[in-house]
């Protein structure tokens, strides 16, 4: 195949992706707009919200960090014994992943404080993007 056929693919395929974005926007024209309500800051929470949110901070979850990730056979799995290194999956000075019950949250560097290690947090992912991951 010539570099000119391959042109041609690409422009017959151009050509049929914007028909087809032309038939979604023709049909979006029976589309409805949904009114919604303005979110207030300044509105006071009720009783029964706080016992719902007192209800919710209860709730215990497992935050952990992640400093990487290997692949490995279950004969090389065996085969590890104390002084075994495992080559993970990142860069040394590479942020940690935090996780809240498995789920990526943030990220963040090691610090120890009295003697006690902690994780410093640099990243926070937003919910749209956790969101995102989840599909």
């Amino acid at each position: 195949m010539s570099e000119e056929d391959g042109m041609d693919d690409w422009a017959a395929a151009m050509a049929e992706q914007a028909e087809s974005e032309d038939e979604q926007e023709g049909e979006g024209d029976n589309v409805q707009v949904a009114e919604l309500d303005e979110l207030k800051e300044d509105a006071p929470i009720t009783q029964e919200e706080k016992k719902k949110l007192d209800t919710i901070l209860d709730i215990p979850v497992t935050i952990s960090m992640e400093v990487g990730r290997s692949q490995i056979s279950i004969r090389n799995l065996l085969q590890l014994n104390q002084g075994s290194v495992v080559e993970l999956d990142r860069v040394a000075g590479e942020p940690l992943d935090v996780l809240v019950n498995g789920t990526l949250i943030a990220h963040g560097e090691v610090v120890v404080v009295n003697d006690k290690f902690g994780i410093r947090l640099t990243d926070v992912i937003s919910q749209i993007e956790r969101i995102k991951k989840l599909r």
